[in-house]
């Protein structure tokens, strides 16, 4: 087998959803497999993949292990040549594996390889490739200035080599994976991508940023929420500065620090999404489904409409491929807000800005009435 995809879910029922609708697009006509690893969702992200995806090797894990642990028992269970470790909130072009396939067939000492990031408002995200974190960097990108640490040197559409990859999107030989040590489970959350990176540069091989094709990765960077997100994330730092470097007592108060004052310095209020003042349906017909649940005028796009900023865009994947949503997206970044309707499904959804968890609207298959709720993970 080519190609194993491996898809860690925790209570992202919806977004997981599309995630697989565009994952098996893009598979079709590879020889590959899809595998969720559930890390005890409480919603029913188990019973909807068993419903709608019986193809997809579902593995329910009893109890929440965290990112690491979970992946590394999805790769367990995998047989591909190739592992893509993917975000459930994540949507894929259907041509997306085939090209990285290529390009990684052509590279003799390739260790990772990842591909361009937006977010749910068509915004680059620059943690698409990232400078390996020395204390300088850290410090830099801690105080607001990310240039070096996001690998600035490097165009956002350039194919080049990168020092670290986000954990949204890997692709990497299963043979390397487990020759570089997997993950590392004493990370739980945070700081596993960069550890994972950095082992495949310590054993000497060669990490590229493909800046070629793009992803949508709905939640994109969140800024720091609450206390224990920042002391997991500070922790998650301060463990990888122990394993590969030595002791550091300057990291040390920085990490103290800033696990105790950084996160109130950073923890800006939450993005507000706005309210759209009309709805613009890029489909071949107005589905009869979303004028019922939708509070505002919804206009059919053609070549002569306008998008005004205070416009939302609902993206048909009935009538249009998922590779030219992404691409339409990208090129109406910030001019409106996004959502999509999967197909074969009956929500949309999207998320307006790079920090949101994102809004689902469902619409009930016989009545069609509308249920708003939030995600959250």
């Amino acid at each position: 087998m080519k190609l194993s995809v491996i898809i860690l879910n925790y209570n992202v029922r919806f977004f997981l959803e599309l995630c697989l609708r565009s994952v098996r697009a893009a598979t079709k006509n590879l020889d590959a497999e899809i595998i969720v690893v559930d890390n005890n969702s409480p919603d029913d992200s188990c019973s909807m993949v068993k419903a709608i995806f019986p193809e997809v090797k579902l593995i329910e894990n009893k109890e929440n292990f965290g990112f690491s642990k979970g992946n590394n028992i999805g790769v367990a269970a995998a047989s591909g040549e190739y592992l893509c470790f993917l975000n459930p909130d994540t949507v894929v072009a259907e041509d997306t594996f085939e090209t990285l396939l290529k390009f990684a067939d052509s590279k003799e000492n390739l260790g990772i390889v990842g591909c361009k990031l937006i977010n749910g408002s068509g915004q680059f995200l620059p943690e698409s490739k990232r400078n390996l974190p020395v204390i300088k960097v850290a410090v830099q990108k801690f105080m607001g200035y990310g240039k070096q640490y996001y690998a600035g040197h490097i165009d956002e559409n350039a194919i080049h080599k990168v020092d670290v990859l986000v954990g949204a999107f890997m692709l990497m030989k299963q043979e390397v994976f487990y020759e570089i040590g997997k993950f590392d489970e004493r990370y739980f959350m945070y700081g596993e991508d960069i550890d994972l990176s950095y082992c495949s540069l310590k054993v000497g091989y060669d990490n590229y940023y493909f800046g070629k094709t793009t992803v949508i990765h709905f939640k994109g960077e969140s800024t720091l929420k609450n206390e224990q997100y920042a002391e997991r994330f500070f922790s998650a730092m301060q463990f990888f500065y122990d394993k590969h470097f030595k002791r550091n007592r300057l990291f040390d108060l920085f990490i103290y620090f800033g696990i105790k004052g950084l996160y109130f310095l950073k923890n800006k209020p939450q993005t507000v999404s706005r309210k759209p003042k009309y709805y613009i349906l890029f489909s071949e017909k107005i589905n009869p489904k979303l004028i019922k649940i939708l509070d505002k005028e919804l206009i059919l796009y053609t070549k002569k409409t306008k998008i005004e900023p205070h416009a939302q865009l609902i993206f048909d994947a009935n009538n249009w491929s998922y590779k030219d949503i992404i691409s339409n997206m990208e090129q109406n970044k910030v001019m409106a807000t996004v959502k999509i309707l999967p197909d074969d499904a009956h929500f949309i959804l999207g998320s307006d800005n790079g920090v949101s968890r994102g809004e689902v609207l469902e619409f009930d298959k016989i009545e069609y009435n509308l249920k708003k709720s939030m995600i959250f993970s």
